[in-house]
């Protein structure tokens, strides 16, 4: 099969397009021909050799990717919950050997979730890690309900893109922080307010909220404890701000904090999924590059080219052409 290996860690000419052994199915698990792949940071920092290489140590060859949809091609002893033909999205392997970046990948059925027969293998691609790190913070971390005041940073990204639709969905007043040009998005998505960051400092206009999403984390976790109720909970993402984050809490006393990875989780994939069902969430595509110009995605997710989801499409591999 066809997969874009990485030889080393680094900059985007070390992906390579090679022909590699079609992973074979164990016992619980499931083989999807990828139609669709998602491009997250995590993707990136990977490929420099932050987020999660160390994961790949020793490994060869190196294929990266975890958020995927496709059609399940086979599945292995035990799998009961999926048949081949099956159309399938989610967040697989992660933070693992992802091994997405490839015509099939092989995946434990838990991870897995059926793709909404209304959406296409693009916008299910797109709707994978971020959207499941959003759930994450907000359901499993934050108890988000009807009433709850949250505030969402970096409200116009992939994570907080989603953020702020879950938030609404469980009847939350949201407030989302971006720049001045993705307001008008953010308020599409259905924030009730959008403050403009460059412009604005959030912690002087708003305060009093029970739950805050911090996308960004460093010296903006430490502005958001002063907003954030006794009983608040914040939960924090980017993994390389961990330190400063307690290091803040030392002189603030915070009941609730969280700093989470995603982990994959199939039920909770097929929750999304059934928010995609119903429109109640969707998901902002920036543009879709066919496989073989999977460096020029990444390259484009890096230098912020594209605003809204980049999703790789294998169709020029002479795949599934439909994207329905």
């Amino acid at each position: 099969m066809k997969a874009m290996v990485l030889k080393k860690f680094g900059g985007i000419e070390n992906f390579v397009l090679e022909d590699i052994s079609k992973p074979q199915v164990k016992a619980g698990e499931v083989l999807v021909r990828v139609i669709a792949i998602g491009l997250d940071p995590i993707d990136v920092k990977t490929r420099r050799g932050g987020g999660v290489a160390s994961g790949y140590e020793g490994d060869a060859p190196m294929v990266l990717g975890w958020s995927i949809s496709g059609i399940v091609d086979r599945v292995g002893p035990g799998v009961e919950n999926f048949s081949a033909g099956d159309a399938v999205f989610g967040t697989v392997n992660f933070p693992g050997r992802g091994g997405a970046y490839a015509e099939y990948v092989v995946a434990p059925a838990g991870q897995l979730a059926r793709k909404p027969s209304g959406i296409s293998f693009t916008d299910a691609a797109g709707a994978t890690l971020a959207a499941l790190t959003a759930w994450q913070a907000l359901v499993d971390r934050g108890h988000v309900k009807q009433g709850d005041k949250v505030l969402v940073h970096g409200a116009a990204g992939g994570v907080g893109s989603f953020a702020v639709q879950i938030a609404k969905f469980f009847g939350a007043c949201v407030i989302g922080t971006a720049s001045g040009e993705d307001i008008g998005c953010v308020k599409q998505l259905g924030a009730d307010e959008v403050i403009d960051y460059k412009n604005q400092r959030f912690e002087e206009i708003t305060s009093g909220f029970d739950l805050i999403l911090d996308t960004i984390g460093g010296e903006n976790f430490v502005r958001s404890l002063k907003v954030l109720k006794p009983e608040g909970v914040i939960v924090l993402l980017p993994s390389d701000k961990k330190d400063e984050a307690e290091k803040a809490m030392q002189d603030r006393y915070v009941r609730n904090y969280y700093h989470i990875l995603v982990h994959p989780n199939g039920r909770e994939m097929q929750k999304i999924a059934s928010l995609l069902g119903t429109e109640d969430l969707k998901v902002r595509i920036g543009k879709v590059f066919p496989f073989r110009q999977l460096p020029e995605a990444h390259a484009a997710l890096e230098n912020r080219k594209v605003r809204g989801k980049i999703v790789v499409s294998l169709a020029d591999l002479g795949g599934e052409m439909s994207v329905c």
